[in-house]
C-alpha cells in the first residue's frame, strides 16, 4: 500500500472500557477483561492488540480511550503509548462516546486523519491477515466510505451479531470490499444456520474505519446532542481548560454504542463498506470461548489458567481459573467451568457460560460490590 491511499494518515484507537461480566469473577471493575492473559501467550489481550497495530499505525499514533482508574495499568502494558494518546474516561459512556471523541480529537490535530477502532480484548492471531483486512479498509476510508471488517463465521454463533453483505465495490486497493446491506442483531440458532449456509452474512467483528470526519459527520445526523457535547470536549482537550470541561460535560453524554449511531444509519444510508476478513478470531466473550481458544478444538481436553492453579483431574474437561491458590480436584465432570478467586468461586457449564452475566447483574442489585 503507498502513501496515497491512506495508510499515512491512519490512527488506531483502541477503547479500553467494559469489564467483561461474562468473565466474572476473573474481570471485574478493577481488573478488566483487557488487562488479563486469556490466551496462555504471556500478553495481556490489550497488549496483543497494540501488538498488532503498531506495525500499521506505528507506535505513535494509537490513541487509547480507558477508564482514570485503568490508566496506571494500561501504561504499564504499553510503555511506548504517548502521554497525548491517553484518552480518560470519568465514568463509561459506551463506545460511541469513547470512539467519537477519540476521533473528535484526531481531526483536530490533523484534519484529513483516517481514523480505526478495535477493542481492546480481542483475540486475533493471523496478524498478516488482519492486517491485510485494515489495508483494504483503510483504502475504502480514503475513498469516502465508513468502513468495517467482518468476520468469516466458522459456525452457526448466536452470541454475536451479524452483517448482511451485498454487491461488491469497485474501489482501488479494497478488491474484497462490499456493500453492508444491514446489521443483524444476535439471531437465535435456526436463523443463525441459515446465515451461515447462505454465505452472505458476515459476524460483526465491531471494528470501524473512517475518515473522522465522515465519522462524525455521520453521528451529527444521528446522534446531534451527544456530537455536541464531544466537540465541546474535543474542542478544549489539548488546552488547559479540559479538566473543567470534562467534568462539566462527559457525565451528561449518552451511553449508547457506536453500532447505533454510527454503524447501523451509514448502513441503512448507503455508506458503509465491509471487507470480509479470513483470519481466527475471537471475541473472548466468556469462559467458554476461552475453553475453546485452549483446547483447539479438541473436547477432551480441561484448559488450566492462573499462576497459582493447583488443579487434579481426572476424565473431565473445560476449563479451570485459580487464583486462589486451593487445590481443586475434578473427576469425571466434561465440559465445566471452574474459576476459583480469593473471595468468590464459580462453577458453571460451557453451555451456560453467557448465563454468568445474570449473576453480575443480581450481585449489583443486592448491593454486592464488594465482589464486583
Amino acid at each position: 500500500m503507498t502513501s496515497t491511499d491512506g495508510l499515512d494518515r491512519f490512527y488506531s484507537i483502541i477503547p479500553a472500557g467494559g469489564i467483561g461480566s461474562r468473565l466474572w469473577p476473573l474481570s471485574r471493575a478493577d481488573a478488566p477483561k483487557f488487562l488479563h492473559d486469556l490466551t496462555g501467550s504471556g500478553s495481556t489481550l490489550l497488549r496483543g492488540t497494540w501488538d498488532r497495530l503498531a506495525p500499521l499505525a506505528g507506535e505513535q499514533r494509537i490513541m487509547v480511550v480507558t477508564g482514570r482508574s485503568h490508566r496506571a495499568a494500561v501504561e504499564s502494558q504499553l510503555p511506548a503509548l504517548a502521554d497525548h494518546n491517553v484518552v480518560l474516561e470519568s465514568e463509561p459512556k459506551d463506545s460511541t462516546a469513547a470512539i467519537g471523541l477519540a476521533a473528535a480529537i484526531l481531526r483536530r490535530r490533523e484534519p484529513d486523519v483516517i481514523v480505526g477502532s478495535f477493542a481492546a480484548d480481542h483475540v486475533i492471531a493471523d496478524v498478516r491477515g488482519f492486517g491485510r483486512a485494515v489495508k483494504e479498509a483503510i483504502a475504502l476510508a480514503d475513498a469516502g466510505w465508513i468502513a468495517t471488517i467482518g468476520i468469516t463465521p466458522t459456525e452457526p454463533a448466536i452470541g454475536f451479531g451479524y452483517i448482511h453483505v451485498g454487491e461488491g465495490l469497485d474501489v482501488a486497493g479494497a478488491p474484497s470490499a462490499r456493500r453492508v446491506e444491514a446489521f443483524v442483531e444476535k439471531p437465535d440458532l435456526a436463523t443463525a444456520e441459515g446465515y451461515v449456509a447462505g454465505g452472505d452474512h458476515l459476524w460483526n467483528g465491531g471494528m470501524f474505519i473512517s475518515r473522522a470526519d465522515r465519522l462524525l459527520e455521520q453521528l451529527g445526523e444521528t446522534r446531534p446532542e451527544l456530537l455536541a457535547g464531544i466537540e465541546e470536549l474535543a474542542e478544549a482537550w489539548d488546552t488547559s481548560r479540559r479538566g473543567a470541561v470534562v467534568d462539566a460535560v462527559w457525565p451528561g453524554l449518552e451511553k449508547i454504542a457506536i453500532d447505533y449511531t454510527v454503524a447501523e444509519p451509514a448502513a441503512a444510508a448507503g455508506r458503509l463498506a465491509v471487507v470480509p476478513g479470513d483470519f481466527d478470531w475471537d471475541d473472548v466473550g466468556d469462559f467458554a470461548s476461552i475453553a475453546k481458544l485452549h483446547a483447539g478444538g479438541r473436547k477432551s481436553d480441561l484448559a488450566i489458567l492462573g499462576e497459582n492453579a493447583r488443579v487434579l483431574a481426572d476424565a473431565s474437561s473445560g476449563i479451570v481459573v485459580g487464583h486462589s491458590g486451593r487445590l481443586i480436584s475434578l473427576i469425571g465432570v466434561n465440559d465445566i467451568i471452574v474459576v476459583d478467586t480469593p473471595d468468590a468461586l464459580l462453577v458453571t457449564t460451557t453451555a451456560n457460560a453467557q448465563r454468568v452475566k445474570s449473576v453480575v447483574d443480581a450481585l449489583k442489585l443486592s448491593g454486592r460490590s464488594d465482589v464486583l
